[in-house]
């Protein structure tokens, strides 16, 4: 696996871009060039990397975001940061992600909280056809998908989303971006919270149950576009 350069928007989800506290400045610079180019790195990262395991609390992991969903998550960031809207081509480098899932033997084990699956982007019609797509991908080779109920007990404290590559680099998201980690000491910790994460979560018939009782409190109850 290559080592860091430019990166995701997962916050992985959301933001996306390689940093660390040596590297702001060049984060900032890549960012101000729009989602275009924070995407397309992070597609190359996810293209050279062979085992990846990630915790996404409260948005859809980005390999599996709809181009509705993508577009309105990537909406968010590019009024939060006031960069150039290119949104079009940041949903195009994000969405190719998906074709790497399970292609020459690569490995995803990917666990969602629940209130990703509930969380609002793009409002109800996007939602539903997100948590549509989102239950078919339970089933799909290469791909480990897991959700932790919002009543499940907790086996180590709530805490930010991050991502795992090679088990040589975290990702860990913040507003500013994500963190790269690199520091064996501290990719440990990261290992140990997804260890302790999925003893939480529930797979399969059970997770996708999860899933169609989000879609169902979205058919129920509605809610447009978040206000402004």
């Amino acid at each position: 696996m290559r080592p860091s350069s430019a990166n995701d928007s997962h916050g992985p989800e959301r933001y996306g871009p390689e940093r660390s506290e040596h590297q702001d400045g060049s984060w900032q610079a890549l960012l101000r060039q729009g989602t275009g180019p924070v995407q397309e790195s992070f597609l190359d990262l996810v293209r050279n990397t062979r085992d990846y395991v990630g915790y996404s609390p409260d948005v859809v992991w980005g390999n599996l975001q709809t181009p509705a969903y993508a577009t309105a998550m990537l909406r968010l960031v590019v009024d939060f940061h006031e960069i150039p809207d290119d949104i079009e081509a940041g949903v195009a480098a994000r969405t190719a992600r998906a074709a790497y899932i399970g292609r020459d033997g690569r490995t995803f084990h990917v666990l969602l909280g629940e209130q990703a699956l509930l969380t609002n982007i793009g409002g109800a019609g996007v939602m539903r056809e997100q948590l549509e797509h989102l239950a078919g991908a339970t089933v799909l080779p290469g791909l480990t998908l897991g959700v932790i109920p919002a009543r499940a007990r907790r086996h180590v404290h709530p805490g930010d989303g991050f991502a795992l590559f090679d088990d040589r680099r975290a990702e860990v998201e913040g507003f500013r971006g994500s963190e790269t980690i690199t520091d064996p000491a501290r990719l440990a910790v990261f290992r140990k919270a997804f260890g302790l994460l999925r003893r939480s979560a529930v797979y399969g018939a059970e997770a996708r149950d999860l899933i169609a009782q989000a879609a169902e409190a979205f058919d129920r109850d509605g809610y447009g576009p978040p206000d402004s």
